[in-house]
């Protein structure tokens, strides 16, 4: 469709909605000149949206920054959301909790750092020993998981929408290099929802801490290891600078997916175009985001290898353990609530057969390519 037939549309809806209050919403304004295009008739919305991540990080900030940007852009400047970094507005951990009462309209934020909430909500992001960031977005999208889900977002009265993936992260920063599984007992990392349970079920004393404040606590001492994402990112905050040993893979974030959480409130006072525009606008901020950080950070680790950076594989009997440690934990959980069953047997089912499938072509190839 044109962009002057589908603005003309879209005019006739703002103006058959105009009678419609809608939250955060003023009157119209008039445009000087003719060079910006056609004016949309009705209301103008304005929203802020409030960050779990710090604007110093641009690529995974930057997700939001390009939702922000495609829709004013797709509605002439009439739909405008304002963008807030972690603590600008709200707390880092809090973004849920804002987006939920109506502090704010949206929030972008990671679903696993609200297991106090609801344990079933770290699905909407990852779980240890779980899927690629592609199996993740074919589940959430394709594979009815973001249905399932939306259910236990409605608890919260918010309307979840995939805000973009980092693709398998790094498994962290430590101290000192790790003797195998025995090393872990003691140590004082900073690492977030259900991979942060199975570290503590290998004897991690686990701490949760905002991206902004991580590098402060491993520079002091007061944490010995944090994960975070991966090169670039890590490269940004600093934690070469703190650290040595670079830790890999990210066992427990294979493909996690951010999210952005709309007032449910909000989002039912916008006309529908507004509301097919702002998923239109989600999805192109995802994509960017997953082709951003696979462009930033090949380049960004051979930068910190050439520093000096140490980089090492989790031992077997690491990984063997934590992933015992995970399966028992999502099988405890399901044992004590239906509502966690329904969602983990629907992902484990697509899980499994999504592997079978990767594990087909995909590894094949990845096995005899990529160490080339």
């Amino acid at each position: 469709m044109k962009r002057r037939d589908f603005l003309s549309r879209l005019a006739l809806g703002a103006a058959a909605g105009a009678s419609v209050g809608l939250a955060g919403c003023e009157g119209p304004k008039p445009r000087s000149g003719g060079s910006s295009g056609p004016a949309l008739v009705g209301k103008r919305v304005r929203w802020r949206l409030a960050s779990s991540f710090p604007r110093s990080l641009e690529t995974i900030f930057g997700s939001a920054e390009v939702l922000a940007a495609r829709v004013s852009a797709m509605t002439g400047g009439a739909f405008d959301i304002k963008v807030y970094p972690a603590g600008e507005l709200v707390p880092a951990l809090q973004v849920l909790d804002a987006a939920q009462q109506g502090t704010v309209q949206c929030g972008q934020s990671a679903s696993y750092y609200y297991l106090g909430k609801n344990p079933v909500l770290a699905f909407d992001t990852c779980v240890p020993f779980g899927m690629t960031a592609r199996q993740q977005a074919a589940w959430l999208l394709e594979g009815g998981g973001a249905n399932l889900l939306a259910g236990r977002f409605a608890d919260f009265n918010v309307v979840s929408i995939p805000a973009g993936n980092t693709g398998a992260q790094m498994g962290g920063w430590f101290k000192r290099e790790l003797d195998g599984l025995s090393s872990l007992g003691g140590l004082k990392m900073r690492i977030p929802g259900m991979g942060g349970q199975v570290m503590g079920a290998l004897g991690v004393s686990v701490q949760v801490i905002a991206g902004g404040d991580i590098f402060p606590a491993l520079e002091t001492g007061a944490i010995d290891a944090t994960e975070w994402v991966g090169p670039h990112d890590d490269e940004q905050l600093g934690f070469q600078r703190a650290a040595n040993f670079y830790y890999y893979p990210g066992w427990w974030e294979p493909g996690p997916s951010l999210s952005f959480y709309v007032n449910r409130g909000a989002w039912d006072q916008l006309p529908a175009e507004y509301q097919a525009i702002f998923r239109a606008a989600a999805a192109e901020a995802a994509t960017t985001m997953q082709a951003r950080y696979d462009a930033l950070n090949p380049p960004a680790l051979a930068r910190l290898v050439a520093g000096g950076v140490q980089l090492r594989p989790f031992s077997q009997d690491i990984l063997a353990a934590a992933r015992q440690a995970a399966r028992d934990s999502y099988a405890s959980l399901a044992a004590q609530d239906p509502g966690y069953r329904e969602v983990y047997a629907h992902w484990e089912a697509f899980r499994k057969s999504s592997f079978r499938w990767f594990s087909t072509a995909e590894l094949a190839y990845a096995d005899f390519a990529f160490p080339e």
